[in-house]
């Protein structure tokens, strides 16, 4: 059977289950474009291409899918790179079509050429040029399976305009066979049977969970773990969700902006066991002073990954539900009457940490932010997806939105990308129309993408927005007034739009609050009203988030509301 490039393109994409595409067409892609229309795959009109990636991205981690989006050749193309670079430091599973120039135009600057293979290979998983139509079923079944298996993430694929209208043979069912491409999925049991040593012999243990926890489908192996050895655990950004955020094990987030008990306790423990994390930065403060006294574990199905960053004890390469799953057997004849007494001091220790409540606040008569984040968590009583755009805004809903299971908060965790929020809770809700989606962003964050309120609008969808609006890019403004004597320095949104009547503009529900008493009501009516509804909450100009560790501080040093 002969067909064209882009309907071979269109048939894997079925083989592939894929039943969504994010995108914004173009003339690179325009016989592609006119081959999905006779499809059942669903494709979303994005108003930016970086909305595009962002709905994927959305999407992938609510659904737990590879996320797929499509665009044309040049700036289309290049629109795409912050949305790439996002997924690809947070191991997103995303698959990329970009449109190309013909295959003998490439290289003589045509117009809307541009090598985006070359700009995005540093942001990518892998990518590709496709030169020959008859390479190109072969090479999006790869895509497919890249995106998904090891240590998930982005993968592009440039394809000619040539390439799309060309014909060839086409066969089904293709198998991927990559000969140097073998992730290790399964741990390595000597090793295992040395962390049940360390494990029998800790008095003060922790768990970290990172994002491989969600990513891998490890957090119901991971709750049985931590309950049947009665290790306290903490998380990264990337990780909550992945243990209950209501269990009394649960710690809260560590880093930077984590909480009291949560750092202190990872830097006074005498065993971590780092699952699906990458030590970065803003969890481990000064690198030296990280976990001092504790022998580390670190699991992770990427062996790049482990030491990167810290030394550690125990490595283990393996997928982090299979190695816990196995670490879960190993450890039942262990005697846990036994542990427990032994390690009953460091829980007291741990309790007693717990007691400092380091997110108290006091309301006022102007709105705080917390209060917001903490009665949306009430009322829709933890059941919501999060998305979050960056800075303030983020670690507000990071600290006081509990979450209780995998899959339900979205952010753009390494890169900090501000106009991710919006985007994403859109593909979110295509993926979980059963969910309530909430973006809680700051009035800085949510006009970097606000031209997607027409995507909302136009499949009318759901998703509610709450706009921390103190007036300021506020994360940095916080940094101005800690660390610059109050200098802020272009950091004044004031001259930001009246997003009520923005929210009208577009045709969706606008709703404001200037006082406390103003939050509660506005946001029942914003959770409770059909389609798409902005709620802007005027909060306190210069509310900072606490915790926080100075740059370069061990995570022991943190400044206190």
């Amino acid at each position: 059977m002969e067909l064209t490039g882009a309907q071979i393109l269109i048939k894997v994409f079925e083989e592939e289950k894929v039943d969504t595409i994010f995108g914004f067409p173009g003339g690179m892609v325009i016989d592609i474009y006119d081959k999905l229309e006779d499809t059942s795959i669903k494709h979303i009109l994005v108003r930016h291409e970086q909305g595009a990636v962002h709905a994927a991205d959305g999407y992938a981690r609510a659904s737990g899918k590879v996320g797929v989006c499509l665009v044309t050749s040049g700036p289309g193309a290049t629109n795409t790179v912050t949305g790439i670079a996002s997924a690809h430091m947070d191991s997103i599973p995303l698959v990329v079509i970009t449109g190309q120039v013909p295959t003998h135009l490439i290289g003589n600057d045509a117009f809307q050429e541009v090598d985006i293979v070359g700009i995005t290979r540093s942001c990518t998983k892998h990518n590709f040029l496709v030169k020959d139509v008859k390479d190109l079923a072969k090479v999006v079944k790869e895509a497919f399976y890249l995106a998904r298996t090891g240590r998930p993430g982005p993968v592009l694929i440039d394809i000619p305009k040539n390439v799309s209208n060309t014909k060839a043979p086409y066969e089904a069912g293709q198998q991927v066979s990559i000969k140097s491409y073998n992730p290790t999925y399964k741990p390595n049991m000597k090793q295992l049977r040395k962390v049940v040593n360390l494990i029998d012999s800790a008095e003060r243990p922790v768990i970290f969970a990172g994002g491989g926890i969600i990513l891998s489908g490890a957090a119901k192996a991971l709750t049985t773990f931590a309950r049947t050895m009665q290790i306290p655990v903490t998380g990264s950004l990337m990780g909550l969700g992945g243990f209950p955020g209501s269990d009394p094990l649960w710690l809260g987030m560590i880093g930077m902006h984590g909480t009291y008990r949560a750092n202190m306790s990872t830097s006074f423990c005498d065993l971590l066991i780092g699952i699906g994390v990458r030590f970065d930065d803003r969890v481990t403060g000064k690198t030296d002073a990280f976990a001092s006294q504790a022998k580390i574990v670190h699991v992770d199905i990427d062996p790049t990954s482990i030491r990167k960053n810290v030394p550690v004890t125990i490595p283990i390469v393996g997928d982090c539900r299979s190695t816990l799953e196995s670490l879960n057997t190993l450890i039942k004849p262990l005697d846990k009457t036994t542990l427990a007494d032994k390690r009953k001091p460091w829980m007291d220790q741990v309790q007693k940490w717990k007691e400092q409540n380091t997110l108290a606040y006091k309301q006022t008569d102007t709105i705080k932010p917390q209060y917001v984040v903490e009665t949306l968590y009430e009322l829709t009583r933890g059941e919501a997806i999060i998305t979050t755009e960056v800075g303030q805004n983020q670690m507000w809903a990071a600290q006081y939105y509990h979450f209780d299971k995998p899959n339900h908060f979205i952010t753009s965790g390494g890169l900090g990308c501000m106009g991710f929020g919006f985007p994403a809770a859109i593909g979110a809700q295509i993926a979980r129309p059963d969910k309530t989606v909430v973006d809680v962003a700051g009035d800085g964050s949510i006009q970097m993408n606000i031209q997607e309120m027409a995507t909302a609008l136009q499949y009318q969808l759901p998703v509610k927005i709450v706009i921390l609006n103190n007036g300021y890019l506020g994360m940095v403004r916080q940094w101005q007034e800690l660390f610059y004597d109050k200098r802020y320095a272009s950091t004044c949104m004031n001259c930001g739009p009246d997003f009520v009547k923005l929210a009208e503009a577009y045709g969706a529900l606008g709703l404001r609050a200037t006082k406390p008493e103003e939050v509660i009501p506005v946001l029942e009516k914003g959770l409770s009203s059909p389609g798409t509804v902005i709620m802007d909450f005027v909060v306190a100009k210069e509310e900072c988030v606490y915790p926080m560790v100075p740059a370069g501080a061990p995570i022991t040093e943190m400044l206190l509301a």
